[in-house]
């Protein structure tokens, strides 16, 4: 695979006009490597580009699926390693961004996903069934027992990766034995974490985001995805959908869910940057410190130093 460039880094750092500013700086076409972005219909909570963005710049891996239709990481993997192929092919530059980092971590450790394991749908509705029931804590216990590594990294409301491992794990397999043994050969890519100088800095825009979300319509999708939550399965448990979810119920104030909106996407930020500072290789910028025009022209300098 050809060299790419890999941007990622907290919800509201910056890193997507970051990358826009760098694409035609490098001839350039952008694979994002957002696991929200993917579905149609979900525009605003997912802050997907615009359709002009889109127009200026060839973007990939968005509104590739519906809200219904389940992807997973290695789904990611296989299409975004696909598109990588594509633009390369035309001579271009690949510009992968998004925060995502699961999606982001594996695409740039080679990951290659076996599908040894094969789906038991009869198994999965069983367990959706005792999830409904019960919640997720008794099988993240089952896989914790089995493979205590993988249940450490387990969000207790990613229900389709707990169902996963459990089938896994019920077909003699542990998640960390498939995913240690199927580790290909690390693409050659540019690694750049975008960041903020300060905490402080980095929630006040994301607020500011939320507030901006709500102004764009955020409670139109939020509604969609709250009456079709039992088949937007991903989407009904993803922050800015779900957080709404009382104020439709009649059970919360829509002052009470945006503040839950904005502590939830405080969170998310924090978990990001811990993700994303785990991974080696990755050069930090701060984008309240520099432009994204002249963050663009630092990262492109690289890319054609090490070219």
């Amino acid at each position: 695979m050809k060299r790419f460039i890999a941007i990622g880094g907290p919800t509201g750092s910056g890193k997507s006009s970051i990358a826009m500013e760098l694409a035609p700086l490098v001839d350039g076409e952008i694979v994002s490597c957002d696991s929200m972005q993917i579905y149609r219909k979900l525009d605003i909570g997912t802050a997907k580009p615009s359709l002009e963005d889109r127009k200026r710049v060839p973007h990939w891996m968005i509104d590739i699926k519906d809200p219904s239709e389940r992807f997973s990481v290695a789904d990611y993997v296989n299409e975004a390693r696909d598109a990588i192929e594509d633009i390369s092919s035309r001579g271009k530059t690949a510009i992968v961004c998004g925060g995502t980092g699961l999606y982001m971590s594996s695409l740039l450790a080679g990951t290659v996903y076996s599908e040894s394991v094969p789906r038991d749908d009869g198994l999965r509705e069983e367990l959706m069934q005792r999830i409904s029931r019960e919640g997720t804590n008794d099988l993240i216990s089952e896989i914790r027992y089995a493979d205590p590594e993988y249940a450490d990294k387990l969000n207790p409301n990613d229900k389709a990766r707990i169902i996963r491992a459990v089938e896994m794990i019920r077909n003699g397999h542990t998640p960390t034995d498939i995913i240690s043994a199927s580790h290909g050969v690390a693409p050659d890519a540019v690694r750049i974490l975008v960041n903020c100088s300060g905490r402080d800095i980095l929630y006040r825009r994301i607020e500011e985001r939320c507030d901006i979300m709500l102004e764009n319509g955020i409670l139109e999708e939020a509604r969609l995805v709250y009456e079709n939550r039992d088949i937007y399965q991903t989407a009904a448990a993803a922050i800015g959908y779900k957080e709404f979810f009382g104020y439709f119920s009649g059970t919360d104030t829509l002052e009470d869910c945006m503040a839950e909106l904005k502590k939830a996407s405080r969170r998310y930020a924090k978990r990001q940057l811990t993700w994303f500072r785990r991974e080696s290789d990755f050069s930090t910028v701060y984008s309240d410190v520099h432009t994204a025009e002249e963050i663009a022209q630092t990262v492109k300098k690289m890319y054609m130093e090490e070219c």
